[in-house]
């Protein structure tokens, strides 16, 4: 028995950090944490039948960390985006420019059009006015290492449903100059 638990106790937390860390959105998130919790509830049992509370303990406090990653990623985190997608449809329904939730602006991909050319990484927005300035565009690269970062003016890009649409095609977006991840343009 204390093999198989330390073996579903090792998957599990092996799986559920791999999920977690790829950062796919809330619900994947989410899905994440119900790993974990099913990591944490093995290694508690095997702390308590090999004799190690240290590790009891340690699984014990973890369990309750992962239901708050639960509640916290499946519950209310996916209901704010559940919530921010309603208005971004009801939006279109009505007079007036539509809406988008600016949290898509760290994580839509950006295309030109049939091609994708990268995935927004943050935007830039003037303090006073709220306008957005530019969006940094990540191209390239496996999990940020090796990637290249480029502004793309506001004034360059819209967006249609869950993703950014640049008037740029992918020439253009190329010479676009890089900037460096803790060197960004201040205008």
């Amino acid at each position: 028995m204390e093999n198989s638990l330390s073996w579903v106790a090792t998957v599990a937390t092996i799986a559920a950090a791999s999920i977690t860390a790829s950062n796919l959105g809330a619900r994947i998130t989410g899905y994440g944490f119900i790993v974990f919790t099913v990591g944490s509830i093995a290694w508690f049992g095997l702390g308590l039948a090999t004799g190690q509370p240290a590790l009891v303990w340690t699984n014990a406090v973890l369990t309750f960390l992962n239901l708050f990653g639960i509640w916290r990623w499946l519950g209310r985190q996916a209901a704010v985006e559940d919530g921010s997608r309603a208005a971004a449809r009801a939006s279109e329904a009505t007079p007036g420019e539509s809406l988008f939730p600016v949290s898509l602006l760290t994580r839509a991909k950006v295309r030109s059009g049939a091609s994708e050319i990268g995935s927004c990484v943050d935007a830039m927005a003037g303090c006073r006015s709220g306008r957005i300035a530019y969006v940094m565009v990540s191209e390239g690269g496996i999990a940020g290492a090796g990637e290249t970062l480029r502004p793309i003016p506001w004034s360059e890009l819209h967006v249609d449903g869950d993703e950014v649409v640049a008037r740029l095609d992918p020439a253009q977006f190329c010479a676009l100059k890089p900037a460096g991840k803790d060197e960004w343009p201040s205008r």
